[in-house]
């Protein structure tokens, strides 16, 4: 049995619209990456990065979206993100660019990436912080973003493990 390996590109869309917000859906990145890499690399690029293309994760608040193809090709599709200069939702355009933040080889590797990406976004925010409600508010959002119910499940774990052990 082949294993296809794959590639993860954790990307940030970047736009100054209030409105991209409500428009962004899975279809419309879909769309708009395979568009791309047919106008930069032409009906071969398209066909090689399409065989597993998808868009894995989206959130439309933050604008991180998580594309998957396949390592054979994945730097067509690296080298086709950054002339994305719009995205088409709804038969509007929004003006946007795709920012690379990481290029993984599973996704657990770029949820890791993503949670110390947004606790380093979140201290660099608690430096430039003027107010102290905006600063407390600020300090909780770091505190929940660290591993501490990894550690309340592996004690719990080790307790049932510990008790199973006795009888």
């Amino acid at each position: 049995m082949v294993r296809f390996k794959n590639r993860y590109f954790l990307c940030e869309i970047i736009s100054d619209d209030s409105r991209f917000q409500q428009c962004l859906d899975e279809r419309a990145v879909h769309n708009t990456v395979k568009n791309v890499i047919a106008r930069m690399h032409g009906d071969f690029g398209l066909a090689c990065c399409s065989i597993a293309f998808s868009v894995k994760y989206l959130n439309a608040y933050t604008g991180i979206v998580l594309l998957c193809c396949r390592k054979d090709f994945h730097r067509l599709l690296w080298s086709s993100l950054p002339f994305i200069t719009y995205l088409e939702s709804r038969n509007q355009r929004y003006p946007c660019s795709f920012n690379t933040l990481h290029v993984g080889a599973t996704i657990r590797t770029c949820q890791k990436f993503l949670i110390h990406y947004n606790s380093n976004q979140l201290l660099a925010l608690l430096r430039n912080c003027t107010s102290e409600a905006d600063r407390q508010a600020i300090q909780e959002s770091v505190q929940s973003c660290m591993f501490v119910e990894e550690e309340q499940f592996h004690s719990k774990d080790e307790e049932s493990d510990d008790s199973m052990q006795m009888a």
